[in-house]
């Protein structure tokens, strides 16, 4: 198995590391509440993870139709005070986990770590945020929702690339979130060797018109990719279609 990372739309990444499939925030339907899917929905290759990892309880990233596909002997980890809502899906290996805190999965350790953004489900469950540090012979950043905030830097050192979400799935975006000025500029203060901008272009609302793309499918990207450019010139930013892979060995060729 290679060691790569593949996009599958908004914030779901399928990484390989080490022999280990840790699948994110897994969001796997054409239609999310008041959001449709914009480009295909490939289902084959999110299946099989080793470990499904959760970054907070909205539903846009905890989606529980969704982890219903996904066969109920694998791992999920989830931020503390989330488990029973996974629980009760009938998962059988949950794992709860605060900032600092680890789980080791095969030869990959996943360690959870701080990020800004609020956390609830409308019936009142509430649990942290939290990005994940994917660390083997190569170290993955998974920042889920988040804005900058301090101590962003010492989140880890030598990462080899950084999953960061750059806007959301509306013509804009509230508090809690990176655009792409603010994730170019967490990209100078984290310093990867390798980027890949996640949490666009992906779902829409109902209410967009759809005679022609909307811009917020494709522009937050380019400006990402133009900013970064700007603020952290030595970072590679790879801009992958959804289903796109980066090959982690292609990093620095």
């Amino acid at each position: 198995m290679a060691d790569r990372v593949r996009w599958l739309g908004h914030s779901t990444v399928l990484v390989e590391l080490d022999g280990v499939r840790a699948l994110t925030d897994p969001l796997l339907r054409k239609q999310v509440l008041h959001l449709r899917r914009a480009p295909p929905l490939e289902l084959e290759e999110s299946a099989g993870p080793d470990v499904v990892l959760l970054s907070h309880l909205h539903y846009d990233h905890l989606d529980l139709p969704s982890l219903r596909r996904l066969d109920r002997d694998v791992l999920v980890v989830v931020p503390r005070g989330g488990g029973a809502l996974v629980s009760r899906q009938g998962f059988r290996s949950v794992v709860e986990l605060s900032a600092g805190e680890e789980a080791r999965v095969g030869d990959v350790t996943v360690r959870a770590v701080p990020a800004q953004h609020g956390s609830s489900r409308i019936l009142g469950t509430r649990a942290e945020a939290l990005g994940y540090v994917v660390a083997g012979s190569r170290d993955v950043y998974f920042a889920g929702d988040t804005d900058l905030f301090p101590g962003m830097a010492d989140l880890a050192e030598g990462l080899d690339v950084a999953l960061l979400p750059i806007w959301g799935w509306g013509p804009s975006i509230g508090p809690g979130h990176l655009d792409p000025r603010r994730a170019a500029q967490a990209l100078a203060v984290l310093r990867p060797r390798a980027a890949v901008p996640i949490h666009w272009g992906t779902y829409y609302p109902l209410t967009s018109a759809r005679r022609t793309p909307p811009q917020f499918l494709s522009a937050p990207a380019q400006d990402f990719e133009r900013l970064a450019a700007e603020l952290a010139p030595s970072v590679e930013v790879h801009v992958l279609p959804v289903g796109g892979t980066l090959l982690l060995t292609d990093i620095g060729a």
